[in-house]
């Protein structure tokens, strides 16, 4: 009767995560043809972006899974459930969830480190038209190979750093590298994993700070303000159109009597005349736009757009709130800087994690709402990429944009989305702490009850209590993902002060897109470096 729970409830948790990771891959199929340059598309980098966007997805679906299955583990009166009981079979559901992150935390290596640079180095060298199939593919590598020395030094520090006090001064030699054999051995590698993955998150939360920041807001207040009149906009263009050129015939009405135009006229035709160049382009493309269906629908679900940028701009807040409740928790409750600012439980009322918490009893509106934020978060994301575009300080390297985008811009899209997830958990764990910690799990806490006649003895009952940092060890399970993240003091330190980074970035996002005006129904489409061919990809 255990075995057949036990094998239900695992069917149950994986089921959910295979229905996901389907609706994942589907997803990522559109998105990335969505973007894609027609003219410049091919078969690898389309592939390895569906692929690499997929594993970032599916990461971030695996903390819900993991929430739900140690919070499976126990009936909601605190009590484990029969297939549970055995410490034996609760080890082999820890580590399923284990190695599926040991399984996806290396594919991300993989990918960061060597497939998405090499196919990202072989489109770069393939520009150049001098250059073979076969010294495409060498100096692919040989750039490449720079990425994979960085990850085996990462595993390296990761696998010798000593989490623990080592052997004493007396020790010999080969005691000292005994130990260290023998802690990589018994941690099944897990401290190398984890600093190489701790290490990438830090560029990932640069990425959450800039991007995630600025597509938490800009998402939003883009459904509530929407677009500008498309007819509106064909008047305007025709109006400019009109405009530029009796500029270009004014200017060449100087040297209609045989005489040259002076240097700066010439500049001022030469702009003008790549103005023009651009509003016909535009006007080609509001044409377009103004025929199109989906313009007339997307006018139609206006008010429905309204609701949702409302709804989207709330959980925003939300999370801004919560964010800064949890930090101002840590700061006044744990033990400082040296333990990386870590807490057990929560002092402060976190509207979120208190929200997690009071849908318990409902299942499964707790799991339906730990996935929601998580895929939140990697839609702004996506939203903050899309609007931005891709920069390297003050260059922009890339621009985001719907059926021009170049197979480098994906691969690089793909790899920040990548880095961004592995900061996603720790984000969602500072949002509430306690729920992704234990979950849903609580435990039994025996009290005696004093009998009121001297015959009879004292009553013994239970009564449950939400885990914490004070439960017994042996009646909560940690989350995997947990260990994850706190493996390191000194990148949870870090991660603490870059939450409060995010907050600042948020706000200063929100302030940005309010001023902002309405987008353009083309916006994206036309800028003044496209050539008129890539209006290709647009007239049918």
């Amino acid at each position: 009767m255990a075995a057949q729970s036990l094998l239900s409830e695992s069917v149950l948790g994986w089921s959910i995560f295979t229905f996901i990771l389907l609706t994942i891959l589907a997803f990522c199929w559109v998105y990335i043809r969505k973007f894609q340059s027609r003219q410049e598309s091919e078969v690898v980098s389309t592939i390895t972006a569906i692929c690499a966007l997929a594993i970032a997805l599916i990461t971030s679906a695996l903390l819900p899974v993991d929430i739900f299955l140690v919070s499976f583990m126990k009936y909601p009166n605190g009590t484990y459930k029969e297939w549970a009981s055995n410490n034996e079979t609760r080890g082999q559901i820890e580590d399923t969830v284990l190695y599926g992150y040991y399984t996806l935390y290396s594919i991300i290596l993989f990918c960061v480190f060597l497939w998405i640079p090499f196919v990202y180095f072989y489109y770069e060298e393939r520009d150049d038209d001098n250059v073979n199939k076969c010294s495409q593919v060498k100096n692919a590598l040989k750039y490449t190979i720079g990425f994979v020395i960085v990850c085996v030094v990462l595993l390296l520090i990761g696998t010798f750093v000593p989490l623990e006090a080592p052997p004493g001064q007396n020790s010999t030699q080969w005691e000292k590298v005994q130990y260290l054999f023998e802690e990589l051995g018994s941690s099944h590698g897990l401290p190398a994993l984890s600093f190489s993955i701790s290490s990438l998150t830090l560029i990932g939360m640069l990425a959450v700070i800039t991007y995630t920041a600025y597509g938490m807001s800009v998402l939003p207040l883009n459904l509530i303000k929407g677009t500008r009149s498309v007819v509106y906009e064909r008047l305007e263009n025709t109006e400019d159109i009109d405009d530029v050129e009796h500029q270009i015939e004014k200017l060449k009405s100087k040297c209609k009597d045989g005489r040259p135009l002076s240097s700066r006229d010439r500049n001022n035709l030469q702009e003008l005349e790549g103005k023009l160049q651009v509003l016909r382009r535009r006007g080609r493309h509001l044409e377009i736009a103004e025929r199109n269906c989906c313009t007339k629908v997307g006018s139609a679900l206006r008010p429905v757009k309204i609701l949702l940028g409302i709804f989207f701009i709330v959980v925003a807040l939300l999370f801004t709130v919560a964010l800064f409740i949890s930090n101002l928790d840590k700061a006044l409750h744990s033990a400082g800087i040296s333990t990386g600012f870590i807490i057990f439980g929560t002092n402060l009322t976190n509207p979120l994690n208190e929200l997690l918490l009071a849908l318990q009893p409902v299942f499964p509106l707790d799991y339906i709402l730990i996935t929601v934020i998580t895929m939140y978060f990697v839609l702004t994301s996506m939203a903050g990429i899309r609007n931005m575009g891709i920069w390297f300080f003050w260059i922009r390297l890339y621009k985001i944009r719907p059926n021009r985008t170049r197979p480098q811009a994906l691969l690089f899209l793909c790899m920040i989305l990548l880095l961004i997830v592995l900061h996603t958990s720790y984000m969602i764990y500072s949002l509430a702490p306690q729920y992704v910690m234990y979950g849903s799990q609580k435990y039994l806490v025996q009290s005696q009850m004093v009998s009121a006649s001297p015959t009879s003895g004292n009553a013994t009952f239970g009564t449950s209590r939400i885990c914490g940092a004070d439960a017994p060890e042996d009646q909560c399970t940690v989350t995997r993902s947990y260990l994850f993240l706190h493996k390191f003091w000194f990148f949870s330190t870090i991660y603490y002060f870059g939450n409060w980074a995010f907050i600042g970035a948020f706000l200063i996002g929100l302030v940005v897109s309010c001023c902002k005006g309405k987008k353009s129904v083309i916006e994206g489409e036309v800028e003044a470096d496209d050539s008129d061919l890539s209006d290709d990809e647009y007239v049918h």
